[in-house]
């Protein structure tokens, strides 16, 4: 069977819920402050709990942040293809979570930058596998590393590309490098457009999907609404499940998870999104951002 593989980083996430965020310069009482294992991480326990077969090969230290990761992901079934860092700890991020469940981060540098293209090549990618790729992963020093794995993978391994929001803001020659080793695109709206230029959402996939150089597929989230799936020259809008949001953080992975959990057990892109979008609506009304549901809980939710 198919496995899922991350190379991004894994980091801890301290989050800090505030009613709002602070102008410059002022001050703001938080109301709760809780730590998680995220990053990656997310992603990979959300693929797990589906049922597929999840391996991280980021980079991890030793340290009491490190510790915390690789606690989590052991609980959840998912291995580790690379050695720890000997001498720093993984680093943060910080995620101050407003009343509203909109989140903004604040990211620290720690062991998890410490990569090479030989450290990637540990997960030993196989035909059919989905690599998981992160926008963050292409700022300094991850960049160089990971584009030399992707570059060196073969056809038959699929690369699925998460950009978040700095990918829109590479240089172009950058992101055409990058798109040209990708066969799934998986983001949120605000992520498409910013990529595309293009303000209708409908566009978008169709726009991605040229620039994308292997075959492949395009997902665009649209939050509560579902997401649309572009594929084959067609693009389906699959509904969503809206409920009550407590935190967003996290609801992302979690689809991202689930929907490459259901492609590496064999699910066509529809089904697979539907699931995800389920999925997804779940996590939303959890706290942390690891807390994806189980395939019991999506099936429970669906029926």
């Amino acid at each position: 069977m198919p496995r899922v593989l991350h190379t991004a980083q894994a980091l801890v996430d301290v989050v800090v819920e505030v009613p709002a965020l602070p102008e410059r310069g002022s001050n703001v009482n938080a109301t709760r402050e809780s730590r998680y294992a995220g990053g990656a991480v997310n992603v990979l326990v959300a693929a797990a709990r589906s049922g597929a077969t999840a391996v991280h090969g980021g980079a991890y230290g030793t340290g009491p942040r490190a510790d915390l990761i690789l606690e989590t992901l052991a609980a959840e079934g998912v291995a580790v293809a690379d050695l720890p860092v000997p001498d720093a700890d993984t680093g943060t991020c910080l995620v101050l979570v407003e009343s509203s469940a909109e989140r903004t981060f604040v990211t620290t540098f720690g062991a998890e930058r410490r990569v090479s293209a030989e450290s990637f090549a540990r997960l030993e990618p196989q035909a059919g596998d989905l690599v998981c790729v992160s926008g963050y992963s292409l700022f300094e020093p991850t960049r160089d590393p990971l584009l030399d794995f992707l570059e060196s993978l073969p056809e038959d391994v699929d690369v699925v590309l998460d950009p978040g929001a700095p990918f829109a803001q590479f240089p172009r020659a950058l992101q055409d490098r990058v798109l040209a080793c990708t066969s799934v695109w998986t983001s949120n709206a605000d992520e498409a457009r910013a990529t595309t230029g293009l303000d209708s959402l409908q566009d978008t996939p169709a726009a991605l999907r040229r620039r994308i150089g292997r075959r492949g597929a395009v997902i665009v989230r649209d939050g509560a609404e579902g997401c649309i799936v572009f594929h084959h020259g067609r693009g389906t809008r699959i509904p969503g499940f809206p409920q009550t949001p407590i935190d967003t953080n996290g609801a992302g992975d979690t689809h991202t998870g689930v929907l490459l959990a259901e492609r590496a057990l064999g699910a066509d892109w529809e089904s697979a999104a539907t699931r995800a979008n389920a999925a997804a609506a779940i996590k939303v009304t959890r706290r942390g951002p690891a807390t994806a549901p189980t395939r019991a809980e999506v099936d429970a939710f669906l029926s």
